[in-house]
């Protein structure tokens, strides 16, 4: 595996992507955003392969509920089977179907070790021509994960039954982390199904380029998470 960069801001010189992360350091509440965002979801999500069945944190799934918060927050969820590739869903709220979900190329593992720094960028570049589409409707996307680059992924047209079935065990949950139920009901040679799920802040730079940071629901210091959407010419 190739070695993990402690620099979240190793090879990250994309004009667009410079650009939003200057946006947390010259408005004020960004940048007090930016010290405490992620909060205790990333040290959970670190935990993983400690976590076991008996300490599933998901008592409320199965049961629709109305969303904890009420705000215009996005919603992002990293999924993934602790040794299988690691995906990505977006929505407008968790009771909607997602308006963005990939399979990144990189497994759960890999991204825990990224979390270790305790700042984790991930970055998603289309390297489309044209403009026809809306920025999170491009399909081929180069990934980046603080700064390193790890391959092509596509988005999906169509939810695979496993990201089908985490969206419906997590329709009631606002924010979280911790080990859902397999598909079925029965353990794969990828091991337990895990998850974690936060609210972000959209900033829309232009139609080229947005981003996602990670809220922290109590506002302590914390890690962060971001994720940023950019389209090339």
């Amino acid at each position: 595996m190739p070695p993990v960069h402690s620099s979240p801001y190793y090879q990250m010189d994309n004009p667009a992507i410079l650009s939003l992360l200057r946006h947390t350091t010259t408005v004020h509440h960004h940048e007090k955003r930016s010290k405490s965002t992620g909060g205790g979801l990333l040290k959970m999500f670190k935990l993983f392969p400690m976590l076991t069945s008996g300490c599933k944190m998901v008592a409320l799934l199965g049961r629709p509920r109305k969303p904890l918060l009420k705000d215009n927050a996005t919603t992002g969820t990293i999924f993934g089977f602790r040794k299988g590739r690691v995906s990505l869903a977006i929505q407008e709220d968790p009771h909607c179907l997602p308006m963005f979900v990939i399979e990144l190329p990189m497994l759960t593992s890999a991204l825990q070790k990224e979390m270790a720094s305790d700042i984790v960028r991930i970055a998603l570049e289309s390297e489309t021509k044209t403009h026809k589409k809306k920025l999170l409707e491009e399909y081929v996307w180069a990934v980046y994960c603080n700064g390193r680059k790890v391959g092509y992924s596509i988005r999906r047209k169509t939810m695979s039954d496993d990201e089908l079935h985490v969206m419906q065990l997590l329709r009631g949950v606002s924010m979280g982390a911790g080990v859902l139920p397999s598909p079925n009901e029965k353990e794969t040679a990828d091991g337990e199904l895990t998850y974690m799920r936060g609210r972000f802040e959209r900033v829309v730079g232009s139609k080229d380029s947005e981003a996602l940071y990670m809220i922290n629901p109590d506002g302590a210091p914390g890690p962060e998470l971001s994720i940023f959407f950019v389209r090339t010419h």
